[in-house]
């Protein structure tokens, strides 16, 4: 038997590669699936099943891709209602997967549909369980996500999940492995631990949801607790998941169109479109197309573009590092926006020469933002989250996180130079791309964010753990 967990950092997800006897099991595929193919092929073996734990939110999968390449059927849990041909499994069904088996666990709360997979070895012990959403190391999935049932509370769907853990995966025994569906920077749950695989038994000590003597009303209380609110592109990626998209490879070979600058200047006028600059934040200070918003590759992309564009329909216009082209309409296809339509051929450098209006931002090192707020009161704005900014953050500074920017626009004064920071360096570029791209241009950004702040020995306010703020 082989298992393989695929984790992709940038969307902090999971999925798994099961073989036993030449017969393989995908569970929760990404959307390009070639690698899970090749893995088959080189083992001399054949894809059997997909397993579907739920309808995901947070990424669009590779199981009808993966079903049309290879032939083997999707399969979802109870209650589950695709648009395409599934095996919709029983409660407790098993499937045969050569001298091992998966058994079907139906576990609601996170969605309805929502399904653990249980793998018992050759000998039936049970070995791990693939929880998906339901649960994750040091949390459980979120019961508040749109594609909730219609006539459920979130009240309602975290009782359900109270109710599945304690009747399906809290009886099994403890040394039975958890392989998740999410890990740390997920925002598919609220705690979750770094690592990516444990115990069941660990997680019974170390999880606050699986507290044995934790009552029902306790688990409702703790789960639905500081939730904030989901991504607006998830429910966009549930109905892509539930009714269907277009093949990846016809997404690559539209969005690798490469266009001369005048090609891309008509195209982003006469579309809409918007264009995304995904080089390294340093590269984009330095200079970049004007109105053109930032995100690079180099940090949590897929997910930033979910959380601020939103819309998986908004045809977008690419500014990459020459041979990134492919590998950024890849990660924007994980997350469903499929309307990439097309790169500026040679890079910014060639928008650069050919004459065309360029805009640049001014950033300024910690130290000498430490100067400039030594001599006097200066206007600070941090776009970090929550969490964050309760941990420690500048005296007076204003609280403005990225991924609520829209609704702080107010905030920002029009006749005074303001500075932006975040924790690193990445966020606040791309925070301040957005003001940019709405006329506000009286800011600066500060370089390397708090690390580089507090190692210039600028005042921050006392840690507090933002979780005793909810005590």
């Amino acid at each position: 038997m082989i298992i393989e967990q695929i984790y992709t950092g940038c969307l902090a997800q999971g999925a798994y590669y099961i073989e036993s006897e030449g017969e393989v099991a995908i569970i929760d595929p990404l959307r390009e699936v070639k690698d899970y193919i090749a893995k088959a092929k080189a083992s001399n073996a054949e894809i059997k099943y997909i397993f579907e734990t739920h309808f995901h939110a947070d990424f669009v999968s590779g199981h009808l891709t993966l079903s049309k390449e290879t032939g083997a059927p999707i399969v979802y849990g109870p209650t589950a209602n695709p648009s395409f041909k599934a095996i919709i499994a029983k409660d407790k069904q098993v499937f045969k997967l050569g001298k091992v088996s998966i058994t079907a666990l139906h576990t609601p709360g996170h969605t309805m549909e929502s399904t653990t997979y249980l793998l018992k070895d050759e000998n039936g012990k049970d070995h791990a369980i693939f929880s998906g959403d339901t649960l994750f190391l040091g949390d459980v999935g979120r019961p508040d996500l749109a594609q909730k049932a219609a006539d459920m509370t979130m009240e309602d769907l975290a009782g359900l999940s109270f109710e599945s853990l304690r009747s399906k995966i809290m009886p099994l025994g403890d040394d039975v492995i958890v392989f998740p569906g999410h890990g740390a920077g997920s925002a598919c749950g609220k705690n979750m631990m770094k690592e990516t695989v444990d115990t069941l038994g660990n997680q019974k000590q170390m999880n606050y949801a699986l507290r044995a003597d934790m009552t029902k009303e306790e688990f409702v209380k703790e789960v639905t607790d500081g939730l904030l609110p989901p991504p607006k592109y998830f429910p966009l990626n549930v109905k892509l998941n539930k009714e269907g998209y277009e093949h990846i490879d016809a997404i690559i070979a539209k969005g690798t169109k490469a266009l001369s600058p005048e090609e891309f200047e008509v195209a982003a006028n006469e579309t809409e479109a918007l264009i995304l600059d995904v080089r390294h934040q340093s590269e984009f200070i330095k200079g970049h197309i004007p109105r053109s918003i930032f995100i690079g590759l180099k940090g949590g992309f897929a997910p930033w573009v979910g959380a601020l564009i939103a819309d998986v329909k908004q045809p977008l216009l690419l500014v990459v590092d020459e041979g990134s082209e492919e590998e950024a309409i890849t990660r924007l296809s994980r997350v469903g926006f499929d309307n990439t339509l097309g790169y500026l051929k040679g890079g910014f450098d060639v928008w650069k020469n050919s004459g065309k209006e360029i805009d640049d931002m001014i950033s300024i090192s910690a130290e000498e933002f430490k100067n400039r707020i030594e001599k006097s009161p200066i206007p600070i704005f941090d776009v970090r989250k929550e969490g964050e900014f309760i941990a420690g953050h500048i005296e007076n500074a204003n609280f403005t996180p990225l991924d609520n920017l829209n609704s702080h626009l107010a905030e920002f004064p029009e006749n005074e130079t303001f500075y932006v920071h975040c924790a690193g360096g990445y966020r606040s570029v791309i925070a301040s791309s957005i003001l940019k791209s709405r006329g506000i241009h009286n800011l600066i950004d500060v370089a390397g964010g708090m690390g580089a702040i507090k190692k210039a020995g600028i005042p921050v306010s006392d840690f507090i753990c933002p979780s005793t703020l909810k005590k």
